[in-house]
């Protein structure tokens, strides 16, 4: 049986089997999410009227108290009755935030490259365009499993109709081992779903231009290579200072990308930075962590905005490091990469 949930005034239709934020988010409605896997708390909610079913919802994000308190994971619950919820979680205060209606997509595999070591470009062709904001990320479907994983786009907003996916090879993984890097093919249909994620750069809401600094690690790189071509395009003249972190110099990608958004504009900064070897003669590669790169280099990022994408710790260790150079808390942004269990 369906019901209707209503948040901040909307109403909107949840089927009988369809999670609180996945209706919302089709209906156009925003409501803050991130990881949607019951894993980061970003979408959590607080239930004003009615019940709800949590499924799936780990104890270790909502706990039994606050399950009794009327809290739940929009990504996870589903209504047993008409309800009234209200965004609660890290994001709640961002619910009116401009967004794009979530929707099954119709795409093909349009071209596979081996980028670095262990990691692979997946563009996807798409019947219909597909309205995004730089940074946000799709799901695909698995086949033969029903499994779902997540990938961030590296697009710009413009560039929506051929997906760009960063993948890095997990052994064993369901997902990248047993489908992306032994099988999959130019040609191949895909079934996924996007636009999906608060880890983004409306172009709209962006009227400070404050200077940017963007720590990706690994495949984090992706999304920060949209949101740094969609903030120099309304303000060609930012200050901008983005730290790549990987293993070793074989981790790298898209340097001539990089290379060529410096010398466009010289207020860009781009660090590789190798965490495991020193770097190759002749070449301008840093060793260490990113994070403490950021510590040595920057004495004070008060008025900048952080943009952190990556491992947990690497996360965490980023936001330690924007707060000690004074950021403000409103301007850090982060996506963790939360492992799936099998890849």
């Amino acid at each position: 049986m369906a019901f209707t949930a209503t948040v901040a005034g909307r109403r909107v239709t949840c089927g009988p089997d369809q999670s609180v934020l996945d209706a919302f988010l089709r209906a156009g409605a925003w409501m803050p999410n991130s990881c949607n896997q019951g894993t980061c708390g970003t979408c959590k909610v607080r239930v004003l009227s009615g019940e709800v079913d949590h499924r799936d919802s780990p104890l270790g994000t909502l706990t039994e108290d606050e399950r009794s308190a009327g809290l739940a994971l929009a990504c996870q619950a589903r209504l047993r009755s008409d309800a009234e919820v209200a965004p609660s979680g890290p994001g709640g205060g961002s619910a009116g935030r401009r967004t794009h209606p979530l929707r099954d997509l119709d795409a093909v595999v349009v071209d596979i490259e081996d980028m670095a070591r262990d990691t692979r470009r997946v563009r996807l062709g798409l019947a219909d365009p597909l309205a995004f904001h730089a940074g946000q990320y799709v799901e695909l479907t698995v086949p033969g499993s029903g499994a779902r994983r997540q990938y961030s786009l590296a697009n710009v907003a413009d560039d929506d109709q051929a997906l760009e996916l960063h993948v890095r090879l997990v052994p064993g993984g369901t997902a990248t081992d047993r489908w992306i890097f032994d099988g999959l093919a130019v040609g191949d249909r895909v079934r996924a779903a996007g636009p999906l994620g608060d880890f983004f750069l409306d172009p709209e809401d962006d009227d400070g231009g404050e200077p940017m600094v963007l720590i990706g690690g690994g495949t984090g790189l992706a999304p920060l290579l949209g949101i740094v071509r969609t903030a120099l395009a309304g303000r060609p003249g930012r200050e901008i200072l983005l730290y790549h972190g990987v293993r070793g110099a074989a981790d790298l990608y898209d340097l001539d990308l990089l290379a060529r958004l410096s010398e466009a504009h010289p207020n860009v900064n781009v660090v590789p930075v190798l965490s495991h070897e020193s770097p190759p003669d002749g070449t301008f590669y840093r060793t260490g962590l990113p994070t403490d790169l950021f510590l040595d280099d920057v004495g004070s990022a008060r008025g900048w905005s952080g943009w952190l994408c990556g491992p947990p710790a690497m996360v965490e260790a980023g936001v330690r490091a924007f707060k000690r150079r004074r950021m403000a808390p409103r301007l850090i942004h982060r996506e963790t990469f939360t492992p799936a269990d099998a890849g």
